[in-house]
């Protein structure tokens, strides 16, 4: 067994490393929260729209027929034409496939150079200049925003699977789980918190005597702002952290040569780690289920229930400010039952949320947002302790490779989950019954986490186990 690097740190240096690797989490939770989630689909459909009416008046032909949430006039690019609405679905999915063609890479170069430091950097400040640039999409050029949208998309998973990687050096084991926890809780604070400035310029422009597009677009340009001057937090509190798994190789050529072969020399053993394995597949069908809960909660409180904009605005708020006390909750339950036991607590508790919101009553945002504040509690300690748990079934210096996979998996069954709400919404013609069957996941998930021998697995990835598990 290998000593355990984080320990061989002066402590200065790792409280320093650890309060640096939190404000990343606050830094680039912007991006999901206030441009994925919230204001750019909705922008970039309407630019596109706009774009789509354009043509069909040009053309002479009939307007777009009113009330189709599709706006099925078409917009073309690369000769490729389909519905305005369409969009933003097909855009999430290029951005997803060049990340599992990206992220591997980038994994596979982190480790080689050892520059994790520098390549967070990079990748972070690459991903806040295209958000920042997001504000000059206006008009009918939704083409540019959609550039933009993937380089910063692509750039924030690359990112963050460096951000990652850095866990299990700059924290020891029996840490990880505290550490893990806290960097969550923290980027759900961060996050709501640039998402209730948002809301207040977006809701109050009319006071502020702009006008709404040029709302939304000052909170592409601050997104970005955000994320930038918050990731110099982290750069400069790592300043004495040196990654010890790389070569110290600058990035060139032979260096993207070589991570293509470490990448598949990866590959070739990560076979030789089932047990690690077998948590990355638990661990890929459960987070699909978080991922679509989360995803649909909206369209579920919308459509089933009848609950108002408002509401579903408050109640994506009070799942943000909620999860950053459940990141704190997970972590301290897992200081004292272990992180394995407080994982199979919380898929019990996803369980017996969905259970609750296929119960709630119509029209009753009362329950809507005690349904909300029950996903909240589980929504980011679930998946941080499973960040904690695969760092240490990981062989040392390969930590960003391994977390590229971690990743891909991630993303790679992120269509499951939409795909099996929607077909059953569509097949019984109730999203009650939708809501219900994503239970599913969590059941499997668990049936699939519990009997992996956790001790075993992180002794064979050539680690020592922490004191709880």
């Amino acid at each position: 067994m290998h000593a355990d690097r984080a320990e061989t740190a002066p402590g200065n240096v790792r409280r320093d490393a650890q309060r640096g690797w939190c404000w990343y989490d606050w830094a680039n939770s912007v991006f999901p929260t206030s441009i994925t989630t919230v204001f750019l689909s909705l922008y970039l459909t309407e630019v596109a729209t706009r774009a789509a009416e354009s043509d069909v008046a040009r053309n002479g032909s009939a307007a777009c027929p009113d009330g189709d949430a599709l706006r099925r006039c078409d917009v073309a690019f690369l000769g490729w034409h389909f519905p305005a609405g369409s969009l933003w679905g097909y855009l999430l999915s290029v951005a997803a496939v060049l990340q599992l063609l990206v992220l591997p890479l980038a994994g596979a170069v982190a480790d080689r150079t050892g520059d994790k430091r520098g390549m967070l950097g990079l990748f972070a400040f690459g991903g806040a200049a295209a958000t920042t640039l997001l504000a000059l999409t206006g008009g009918k050029e939704w083409q540019l925003g959609a550039a933009l949208f993937v380089v910063a998309n692509v750039c924030f998973g690359a990112a963050v699977v460096v951000y990652y990687s850095l866990l299990p050096e700059i924290a020891t084991a029996d840490e990880r789980d505290g550490l893990s926890a806290r960097g969550w809780a923290f980027g759900y604070l961060g996050g709501g918190t640039a998402l209730a400035l948002h809301l207040v310029l977006y809701t109050g422009h009319g006071v502020l005597g702009i006008e709404r597009e040029t709302a939304v677009r000052l909170v592409f340009a601050s997104s970005g702002v955000w994320w930038a001057v918050f990731t110099v937090f982290p750069l400069v509190l790592l300043r004495g952290h040196a990654s010890p798994a790389g070569g110290g190789s600058p990035v060139g050529t032979s260096t993207l040569r070589g991570g293509f072969r470490q990448l598949a020399t990866t590959l070739r053993q990560a076979r030789r780690l089932p047990l690690t394995l077998a948590f990355l597949g638990a661990y890929m069908v459960f987070t699909d289920g978080i991922s679509t809960v989360f995803k649909v909660s909206a369209q579920y409180g919308n459509v089933e229930l009848g609950l108002s904009q408002d509401v579903l605005i408050g109640t994506i708020l009070v799942v943000q400010f909620i999860a950053f006390l459940g990141g704190l909750l997970h972590g301290w339950v897992a200081a004292r039952i272990g992180a394995g036991r407080t994982v199979v607590t919380s898929l019990l508790v996803w369980i017996a949320v969905l259970t609750a919101a296929f119960h709630t009553r119509e029209g009753e945002p009362a329950q809507f947002y005690a349904v909300a504040a029950g996903i909240g509690l589980v929504l980011g300690g679930t998946n941080a302790l499973s960040r904690s748990l695969f760092s240490q079934m990981i062989p040392r210096g390969r930590e960003a490779e391994y977390f590229s996979l971690y990743q891909i998996g991630e993303r790679s069954t992120s269509w499951a989950g939409p795909l099996v709400f929607a077909a059953v919404g569509q097949a019984t013609g109730s999203f009650r019954l939708a809501i219900l069957s994503l239970i599913g996941f969590f059941v499997v998930g668990l049936v699939l986490f519990w009997p992996i021998p956790l001790e075993r697995a992180i002794r064979e990835a050539g680690n020592e186990p922490p004191a709880k598990l």
